[in-house]
């Protein structure tokens, strides 16, 4: 039996001062590690509740070792000012801090500039859209909290020559509130855009992730969210990406960078 991300966070045990304590279940473990998207969001659960009611601009995270079993989520806020908090949030296991987060918080400010040069890729409906990954296909116990199309790239280790990957994707649970967490959870889905140029499977690790959200009005339609990864560099074992996101009618929500590590 799976646990769905509802059920995942409404175990979580609350403590005082945003502190959360969490044990992460084998289906959204990514090889040894709790899945990326997931530490992420647990952190951004624990940071908000210092935040208060301000939304979330701007997210760090550096993962520095596995996140594993019973895990302890422990917010720090650096500082509140008038219209924005920033809050440090560290994940500890048995071996240590395991991840370290930082998550920038900001009100809406009145401004004369309003302008995105983000413009979605040309898309199909997720419907209309195949399966990212083949039947059979192997893939991390995590992704199957999630429902993959493809809508332009190659699939893992197609080998293919293209840098890019575009999918739509959305939470499996239809419980999953449309909000900056689940989002969050939802945006570290897609494999890194370097898997489907590989012609053999070799291990690789995310090692810092960067989020930006780029507005607080979260909407979108029946979960769906469009993402594209970009693989802009793959030297001495490392590669430099570059992530969008845009909701089901094309407006931009999260950009992103992420360096991976490529074991081989």
């Amino acid at each position: 039996m799976t646990t769905t991300y509802t059920q995942l966070l409404a175990g979580l045990e609350h403590g005082r001062e945003g502190r959360i304590e969490a044990n992460v279940p084998d289906d959204w473990m990514q090889g040894r590690t709790t899945y990326g998207g997931l530490t992420a969001a647990l952190a951004m659960e624990s940071a908000r509740q210092l935040a208060e009611d301000l939304p979330v601009r701007s997210v760090q995270v550096a993962f520095i070792g596995p996140v594993g079993g019973h895990v302890v989520i422990a917010p720090k806020l650096l500082r509140r000012g008038k219209n924005t908090a920033f809050v440090n949030v560290d994940l500890v296991t048995e071996a240590g801090v395991v991840a370290r987060c930082i998550f920038g918080f900001g009100a809406r400010r009145a401004s004369e500039l309003a302008f995105s040069h983000l413009p979605a890729p040309d898309h199909g409906a997720p419907d209309d859209t195949p399966t990212y990954f083949t039947e059979g296909a192997v893939r991390a116990s995590f992704l199957r909290n999630f429902d993959l199309r493809l809508v332009d790239g190659g699939r893992p280790l197609d080998g293919t020559d293209s840098n890019s990957v575009t999918l739509w994707l959305r939470h499996t649970d239809d419980r999953a509130p449309t909000d900056a967490t689940a989002v969050l959870a939802l945006a570290d889905a897609p494999p890194p855009a370097i898997f489907p140029m590989m012609k053999e499977f070799a291990p690789f690790s995310s090692m810092t992730w960067m989020a930006e959200f780029l507005t607080d009005d979260l909407q979108t339609e029946n979960g769906w969210w469009l993402t594209r990864s970009t693989a802009e560099t793959a030297i001495e074992g490392y590669s430099a990406q570059a992530m969008m996101l845009w909701n089901r009618k094309g407006a931009p929500a999260i950009v992103g960078r992420q360096t991976v590590a490529v074991f081989g």
